[in-house]
């Protein structure tokens, strides 16, 4: 999987191969408008990558919020991101949802087939992501999160019934090149573009990916 983002029709941005988190956090802020906050890092112990939360079983090692008030410390200003980032240059890269997106989460099984149903039917996709604990998730507008539900019963699923979960307000998603411990780093599916720039509505995208969660279940 390509990492690479793509700022405007005139600027391609360099690929996140071997650049700083902190380069990538504020290239995401200053070409895409996503607003970012540092999470937690890893840390050598003992041989061992552990968070920097100091929690052993950590489920997300590296790639949480470090602090309660997160959601008060994402910014979409480049420069702030280039100074938060300064003060820890292995902090994770997190994006804040319910803001200048909602993400539409599903196993990766499903989402791979829902994106290669999505590309047949030639529908308009957003950014999609990948994490190393076999998830994907697909970037839509915000406002996602109140609707979905009915538009999966619309279809006919009991919303309950699908391991689908839409990330609206007060949650969050980590960004390319976070990595999760020793079991990888999260990766782009589908680049950001200029082609992607504009958002799909998640109605766009739900038969498919409602579809391709009831076939993995």
């Amino acid at each position: 999987m390509e990492e690479t983002i793509a700022g405007t029709e005139t600027a391609q941005i360099p690929k996140q191969r071997g650049e700083s988190l902190q380069e990538t956090a504020v290239r995401y802020a200053e070409e895409r408008h996503w607003d970012v906050f540092p999470g937690t890092w890893l840390e050598a112990v003992d041989g061992v990558q552990r968070c920097s939360c100091g929690e052993p079983a950590c489920a997300a090692p590296g790639a949480h919020p470090a602090r309660e008030d997160w959601a008060t410390q994402a910014t979409g200003s480049a420069t702030a991101a280039r100074r938060m980032w300064s003060k820890q240059p292995a902090a994770s890269i997190l994006l804040p949802t319910g803001r200048t997106f909602d993400a539409i989460e599903v196993p990766e099984t499903a989402g791979c087939l829902a994106l290669a149903r999505m590309h047949r039917m030639e529908l308009p996709l957003g950014p999609v992501s990948c994490t190393p604990d076999r998830r994907m998730h697909f970037f839509v507008l915000p406002g996602a999160a109140a609707k979905v539900p009915d538009l999966v019963r619309k279809l006919g699923w009991p919303s309950a019934s699908l391991d689908l979960v839409t990330l609206g307000e007060g949650a969050y998603v980590a960004a390319p090149p976070t990595r999760f411990g020793s079991r990888g780093a999260v990766q782009w599916a589908c680049r950001p573009t200029p082609a992607n720039r504009w958002l799909p509505d998640a109605e766009e995208l739900i038969s498919p990916l409602a579809y391709a969660c009831g076939r993995d279940r």
